[in-house]
């Protein structure tokens, strides 16, 4: 493909405006801290490890908060995902466009010639929308409380507008990611993340003013076990008005133990994510026999669906193995972006990442092989650091 040729195919950015991008889900605010063995042994938390809070783990946060610098993100699945997806940065790529790698289209838009394959082009920083601010809108619910206030602050710095329901029967939701060397023990406590309430938040007239502006949802499968009924009204909302209803699996235990809500919403996804762990677990609750992931993506895409004015696609990710997609008819394996192992700091965050951005592309009405490839390289970014944050500067390659 010839660079005129590329350029052609890229086409032009569609026209982005506030609220157009609709995310919900449980809101988290993440600590993260480096701490020493005495802390961790004072909590039975393990050097490298993932858990629920539990009540001898309820002085943690303060106590991390007190002993240590610390740093502040907003986090939660999807709040992680459309942060991303919107993420903002002051300069891209400057040793490219000092270089030969960068070209102009002749209309003001840069494009780099860097090979995330080879002979493909990409505009600088594709997978975030950066300007406007505000694209993209976030609901969930968080507490009355010092850590609130963090968590909102750290949504506006991310230029996400995020409208919480706020209540002061639980506290905001956190996660400690305590850090030892090159280990991380994550301690999360959803607690005021599960006091979402449909009719006291997305059912009042402002708010869901800010759903009908959006064209592109999106909600992680973690959302079931808080309120399936807002997944639903949002859903329903999405296919009545033909725009794009996104859900993630998210992990094997939601297809295990919350089939009944997913099931009831699947009708609604016009776009499913998952990872290849996911995908297995997903296929053995719904008794389709193959262990072939492929078959699964496929099986899943002829699944029951209200707006058939929009084919289902599923994409099923397989860390770094070929990410696997319904396109149309077929089924297509997409590579990931090459890495060395060494650079690999923490892939907690490689799901959300790559959803981000995957929406980041989709809401600029990008081909899906480009919303794949964009979702590719902003998880190969975001895995080279710790927790799910965005380097200030970028650097394509």
């Amino acid at each position: 493909m010839s660079q005129e040729e590329a350029n052609t195919s890229l086409g032009r950015k569609a026209a982005l405006s506030e609220n157009m991008l609709f995310g919900m889900g449980n809101p988290l605010l993440d600590i993260s801290a480096v701490v020493d063995k005495d802390f961790l042994d004072k909590f039975g938390l393990k050097p490298n490890d993932q858990i629920l809070a539990e009540d001898k783990h309820k002085a943690l946060f303060e106590e991390l908060v007190k002993r240590n610098k610390v740093e502040y993100h907003a986090g939660g699945s999807t709040q992680n995902s459309v942060k991303i997806a919107q993420e903002d940065t002051e300069e891209t790529c400057p040793k490219l466009r000092n270089g030969s790698l960068v070209k102009s289209d002749g209309g003001g838009e840069f494009y780099c010639w860097a090979s995330l394959e080879k002979e493909s082009s990409w505009p600088l920083c594709p997978w975030m929308i950066q300007k406007p601010h505000k694209v993209a809108t976030f609901f969930g619910c968080i507490g009355t409380d010092h850590f609130g206030e963090i968590l909102k602050k750290k949504a506006e710095e991310a230029h996400v507008d995020a409208h919480y329901y706020e209540q002061n029967e639980e506290p905001t939701g956190t996660c400690a990611a305590c850090i030892t060397g090159d280990n991380r023990s994550l301690v999360a406590n959803l607690a005021a993340a599960n006091c979402y309430k449909k009719e006291k938040h997305l059912d009042l007239d402002g708010n869901w003013e800010l759903v009908e502006k959006a064209k592109v949802y999106y909600i992680a499968g973690f959302f079931l076990t808080v309120s399936p009924e807002s997944i639903l009204k949002v859903a329903k909302h999405a296919s009545d008005k033909n725009k794009i209803f996104c859900m993630n699996l998210s992990a094997p235990f939601i297809s295990q133990f919350f089939k009944e809500p997913l099931m009831k919403v699947m009708p609604y996804v016009d776009i499913l994510f998952g990872n290849e762990t996911e995908a297995a677990t997903f296929a053995k609750e719904l008794g389709f026999e193959t262990d072939d992931i492929a078959e699964i993506a496929k099986k899943t895409q002829n699944l029951p669906k209200e707006n058939t004015k929009r084919q289902r696609v599923v994409v099923f990710t397989q860390g770094k193995d070929d990410a696997v997609a319904t396109v149309g008819e077929k089924v297509t394996m997409f590579p990931v972006v090459d890495i060395d192992q060494n650079d690999i700091v923490d892939t907690n965050g490689a799901g959300d990442s790559f959803v981000g951005g995957f929406l980041s592309a989709l809401v600029q009405e990008r081909p899906l092989d480009e919303c794949i490839r964009a979702g590719h390289y902003a998880a190969n970014i975001i895995i080279k650091r710790v927790g799910c944050t965005f380097p200030e500067k970028p650097d394509f390659h």
